[in-house]
C-alpha cells in the first residue's frame, strides 16, 4: 500500500511539473513607436509579433505601444538604452546623435530611387551602421521603412526651391535635414511628431515634410493646405532593441528575433508602395491641393552643399562612394 500510494504521489509530482512547464508564460517585449497605431509601423509591428511567437514557439511576444505612448524618440530611443523600454522604432536621423553617419541616409537626394535604398540598407552599408549602435547599448535588428519625405504647407504651393524661402518648417532633428532646408531658405525646427499637428494648427511651424503614409495616419493633411510631391529624401526606420536583452537570450531566439524584425520589415515596405497612390487620391479627396510634379533638379543642386558639410563634419566620403556605387546595381 505504501508503495502504490509513493508511486501515485510521484506521478502527481510528476504531473505538476509538465503542467507549470506547459503554462510558462511567454516572455513579452515592449516595442514602442511613435507613429499611430493605424500606421503601417504598427500594422507591420503586429506581424513582427506573429513571426516572433511563430520562430520560438511562444516563447516571446511583443506588445506594441504606438502613439508615442512610451515618449517621442529621444525618451523612447533612452528607454531601450536602459532597459526600460526592449525595442523602439524610429527615424534613422533620430540615432545620428550617437552615430553620426547614420544622417548620411537623410542627405536630400543620397538615393537614385527605392530599389537603390534597399540594396544599400539590406547590404554592407545598412549592415555597418546597424552594428555601430552595438557601442550604445543598443542591437540594430532591421531597416524598416518611412518612405520617401515630401512636403506639405500653408502659405503656397512649392515647386521649386524658392517657394520655401521664410517658411517655418518642421524637420527632424537630423543635421543633414536642418541643413537641407537652411540652404533651401526655410527655417527648420526640429520637432517630436507627437507635437506636430498642434504645432501647425497654432501655426508655429507652416510646413513639414515627412512620407505619405505618416501625412495620412497622423491626419497632418487636416491642418495644412497644400503638398507637393518632392520626394525630396528616402527616410529609413531603424529598429533597435535593448543589446543587454538581446545578448542574453539564447541564440536561436536572436537568430528569430533578428529575422523576424527584417521579415516584418519587407512586409512593411510592400504596405507603404502599395499604398501611396491610394493615399494621395484620398488626400486629393480631403482638399489637400497636391503639386504632383516636381523637378528635382533645382533642389538637388541647392542641397548639394550639403553633403560637402557633412564630411567636413562627420567623415563618410567612403560611406557616400559606397551608396554611390550602387546606384545602378541590379
Amino acid at each position: 500500500m505504501k508503495l502504490k500510494n509513493g508511486l501515485l504521489a510521484s506521478f502527481m509530482a510528476i504531473g505538476l511539473v509538465a503542467g507549470a512547464v506547459g503554462t510558462v508564460s511567454a516572455e513579452t517585449l515592449r516595442f514602442s513607436s511613435e507613429a499611430p497605431r493605424t500606421d503601417t509601423q504598427s500594422i507591420a509591428g503586429q506581424r513582427f509579433n506573429e513571426l516572433l511567437k511563430a520562430k520560438t514557439n511562444g516563447a516571446l511576444d511583443i506588445k506594441i505601444f504606438a502613439d508615442s505612448s512610451l515618449g517621442a524618440f529621444q525618451a523612447a530611443i533612452a528607454g531601450v538604452r536602459g532597459g526600460t523600454i526592449d525595442m523602439a522604432i524610429s527615424g534613422s536621423g533620430n540615432y545620428s546623435g550617437m552615430v553620426p553617419l547614420l544622417g548620411i541616409f537623410d542627405i536630400p537626394f543620397m538615393f537614385k530611387d527605392t530599389a537603390h535604398a534597399y540594396r544599400v540598407l539590406d547590404g554592407k552599408v545598412g549592415q555597418d551602421m546597424l552594428d555601430k549602435l552595438g557601442a550604445f547599448g543598443l542591437k540594430g535588428l532591421a531597416f524598416w521603412d518611412n518612405g520617401w519625405r515630401n512636403m506639405t504647407n500653408n502659405v503656397r504651393p512649392i515647386t521649386k526651391p524658392e517657394d520655401l524661402k521664410g517658411m517655418k518648417m518642421r524637420t527632424t532633428g537630423s543635421p543633414a535635414h536642418i541643413e537641407a532646408f537652411k540652404l533651401l531658405g526655410a527655417n527648420p525646427v526640429p520637432m517630436p511628431l507627437a507635437e506636430l499637428y498642434t504645432a501647425l494648427e497654432m501655426k508655429t511651424v507652416d510646413a513639414q515634410e515627412h512620407p505619405i503614409g505618416v501625412l495620412w495616419s497622423a491626419k497632418l493633411y487636416e491642418v495644412q493646405k497644400h503638398l507637393s510631391l518632392t520626394n525630396h529624401a528616402y527616410s529609413a526606420l531603424v529598429l533597435s532593441m535593448n543589446k543587454a536583452k538581446f545578448d542574453a537570450l539564447p541564440p536561436a531566439h536572436q537568430k528569430a528575433l533578428v529575422e523576424a524584425a527584417r521579415e516584418a520589415g519587407q512586409y512593411q515596405r510592400q504596405l507603404n508602395n502599395d499604398g501611396t497612390a491610394k493615399i494621395v487620391g484620398d488626400l486629393k479627396k480631403a482638399g489637400l491641393q497636391v503639386v504632383e510634379k516636381v523637378d528635382g533638379g533645382p533642389f538637388l543642386e541647392v542641397t548639394k552643399p550639403g553633403r560637402d558639410t557633412f564630411v567636413a563634419k562627420f567623415g563618410g566620403a567612403d560611406v557616400i562612394k559606397a551608396i554611390d556605387a550602387q546606384r545602378d546595381t541590379k
